[in-house]
């Protein structure tokens, strides 16, 4: 009987603890949390250990499924590695007990976007395909259903433990520096995503924006037939054509060219498993960003108010504000080890409003004066509409995490949403 030591009793270590109790395994948890392990139902079988990590717990195992909360550099993975133990992602265990062929995305930013829209433009066409992994379902609980294809959303902390993925379509948007608390280096980032494509062969897909340097340095060496997507070649005369499509760009409701690429690289995604082109176009058309992406939540005298709360590194933060004409930047939070002045630099920024924990950061990174530093979001929305001028976007694009000051970006977002909503509705009274 195969010994399995999960780490992290979230959702993705609760979903390997599942399949291992499922294939027969002796499975143990470990969580420094007690809260954070669950009941156990009548189906679940497995054990769990909490508190201060002990190195023997590794002893005691054949193998170790990490779940993303430990980073790479963490006492428990170093533990494993150095006891010569098999270290997989939860999405390796389920690709070893999968016939699914995939398409697997990933990118510094776009994922979710890229994925739902290739699900949407695969089911306007007919075929049933789940869009499972850092969306939605686990990859693992696809173990069992018979599922013959999958979209797949994946993160670098998922693909950094893989070893057998080999997706029939793997789509690499962009990269850019992120998450180097948990990688360390911007080399072990890059890495991480480049193992998308470590496991495909001649007959695979790799798709990719080649307008993107860190997207153009994660495919090299790849065996996969190379796909690159180019917002600047498939924008013509206000149009987006992509296939045999040519759709005015003024029809749709996105036009910067960050989402444009995401549509683009999702119609080639979906057509490499026959999407129709009908079904391509209707998706295409329909697009509206997700909740806190880029969100118009009030407007007063003649000053937008954006949410854009899921633009939680520089790149994206950077994509957001050169998408508005003149910005007012409210950005700071939880630096995940980022570069942060390009965000008080940028040709749109006319005045960055700091919150949260690199508050500070950003103001020693800005020119003199251009940061201004506050205590709280609702003094920052107040401050940033003080510093604006008619015409001007009060962006909240943090490029940080959220968790100094927030349980989640969305938290975030949506406090943003009604302190803006109060200070619209308080001045329309007056």
């Amino acid at each position: 009987m195969k010994r399995c030591l999960v780490l992290g009793a979230g959702v993705s270590g609760r979903a390997a603890a599942r399949l291992g109790g499922r294939l027969g395994w002796r499975v143990r948890v470990y969580d420094a949390r007690p809260e954070a392990i669950p009941p156990l139902n009548g189906s679940e079988r497995w054990s769990a250990v909490t508190g201060r990590w002990r190195p023997e717990w590794v002893s005691d195992c054949d193998l170790v499924v990490a779940s993303p909360g430990f980073p790479e550099g963490s006492e428990p993975i170093r533990d494993s590695l150095a006891a010569g133990r098999p270290v997989w992602s939860e999405v390796e265990l389920a690709c070893r007990q999968l016939r699914t062929e995939m398409i697997a995305i990933t990118g510094t930013n776009g994922k979710t976007t890229v994925a739902r829209l290739t699900g949407e433009m695969l089911a306007r066409s007919g075929m049933e395909v789940p869009v499972v992994g850092n969306i939605g379902s686990p990859i693992s609980d696809l173990v069992g259903t018979g599922a013959s294809r999958a979209v797949v959303e994946l993160s670098s902390f998922q693909l950094r433990f893989t070893e057998t993925l080999s997706p029939r379509v793997a789509v690499i948007i962009n990269v850019a520096p992120d998450h180097l608390d948990w990688h360390g280096t911007m080399d072990r980032y890059l890495a991480a995503k480049a193992r998308i494509h470590a496991a495909q062969n001649e007959d695979d897909v790799l798709i990719f924006d080649a307008d993107d340097p860190g997207a153009r340095r994660a495919v090299r060496g790849a065996r996969s037939r190379l796909v690159g997507i180019s917002v600047s070649n498939a924008v013509k005369g206000g149009y987006l054509v992509t296939g045999g499509l040519r759709i005015p760009v003024a029809d749709l409701s996105v036009r910067d060219d960050s989402y444009l690429t995401d549509l683009l690289i999702a119609a080639a995604a979906a057509r490499v498993w026959g999407a129709e082109d009908a079904a391509v176009e209707a998706a295409i058309r329909g697009f509206r960003p997700g909740p806190h992406r880029r969100r118009v939540v009030g407007e007063l005298d003649g000053v937008r108010f954006v949410d854009d709360s899921k633009a939680t590194n520089p790149h994206a933060a950077l994509a957001s504000i050169h998408s508005f004409g003149a910005v007012v930047l409210i950005a700071g939070g939880l630096n995940k080890g980022l570069d942060l002045s390009p965000l008080t630099s940028a040709p749109p920024v006319r005045a960055v409003v700091s919150i949260g924990q690199a508050s500070r950061q950003l103001v020693d990174a800005g020119p003199p004066g251009r940061v201004t530093p506050v205590d709280s979001l609702e003094e920052a929305v107040w401050t940033a509409f003080r510093l604006s001028r008619p015409g001007d976007v009060v962006l909240l694009a943090p490029g940080c995490a959220s968790f100094d000051q927030f349980d989640s970006y969305q938290a975030r977002g949506e406090q943003f949403t009604r302190i803006a909503s109060d200070l619209v509705r308080s001045r329309e009274r007056t």
